[in-house]
């Protein structure tokens, strides 16, 4: 393995094996933005959702995806043209991925992928993580996928921001107030099926914390391409707290706590989540606009 990734992953400094799996997937991310960025994908493309949060922004826990969209609506556009480029990327630093494209069982607007590779092959090309191997069965698998929205709402902003390690690469990403109209749009109309996504609402205190305002225009562009408002709603400040307090209301918090503890260092940081705090929180949101 390229002496590079055992540094990356000292920077982490994992504690056990699943610590270690998710800095190997953060790792494998970072590589496949660069493999990207070579095959000039970011001419067509910027980088947005959980992932480019924490690899650009400093979100501090794993995200598991990689998520693009377009700058414009390209139906056309097939993700598979890029397999080669991250593929030779990775192999270039010692990992030994497969690329699969998801065949669509219905027409949607997303272009998607999994970069799959072996755990216990590549926790055995690296020092550090060989302890690992003989806890993980030799056909344990660790997957990132990859979706680009190739039908998008095209009214955000981007800017370029750079990875550091293991070598100075510029990446296209939205500007995190329209990251954080995304992740907004996503805590309060994605469908859980059953499941709340605590990671959302984890991001959400995240922005809030950090002062981040939302941009407004390009939530309602989202919530008007995807049905989610009534035509006559008004975005204010106050309409768009009463929403995310009404849907804070009708979630679980306890399922909203187990889907994101996996996914941070230190889950005491969920102990005070209830009701009062993220109420609380919001009477600080902010909008932007257009």
């Amino acid at each position: 393995m390229n002496s590079a990734v055992q540094e990356m992953l000292a920077r982490y400094a994992p504690k056990d094996k699943k610590e270690t799996e998710n800095a190997l997937k953060e790792i494998v991310q970072e590589l496949a933005l660069i493999g990207l960025y070579r095959s000039k994908f970011f001419d067509k493309a910027a980088f947005y959702g959980g992932t480019a949060l924490r690899i650009l922004y400093g979100l501090p826990r794993f995200s598991e995806d990689l998520d693009f969209t377009l700058y414009k609506p390209d139906p056309g556009f097939k993700l598979q043209e890029y397999f080669s480029a991250i593929k030779t990327e990775l192999a270039s630093f010692g990992f030994d991925v497969e690329l699969e494209s998801v065949k669509k069982t219905e027409q949607t607007g997303v272009e998607s992928a999994f970069v799959k590779a072996n755990t216990k092959t590549h926790f055995l090309k690296i020092e550090s993580s060989r302890k690992f191997a003989q806890q993980t069965q030799s056909n344990e698998r660790f997957q990132i996928k990859v979706e680009v929205d190739v039908d998008p709402v095209t009214s955000f902003e981007r800017e370029t921001k750079y990875l550091s390690q293991p070598i100075a690469t510029p990446i296209v990403s939205l500007k995190r107030e329209d990251l954080f109209a995304g992740k907004l749009h996503a805590l309060l109309f994605r469908e859980w099926k059953g499941r709340v996504k605590g990671r959302d609402f984890y991001d959400y205190a995240w922005y809030v914390s950090r002062g981040i305002a939302v941009r407004g225009g390009y939530f309602m562009e989202k919530a008007k391409q995807s049905g989610s408002l009534p035509q006559d709603f008004e975005l204010t400040v106050e309409s768009l707290q009463k929403l995310i307090v009404d849907r804070i209301q009708s979630i679980d918090l306890e399922q909203a706590k187990a889907d994101v503890r996996p996914f941070v260092r230190d889950s005491r940081e969920l102990d005070f989540w209830n009701v009062d705090y993220f109420t609380q929180i919001t009477e600080t949101l902010r909008l932007t606009s257009p």
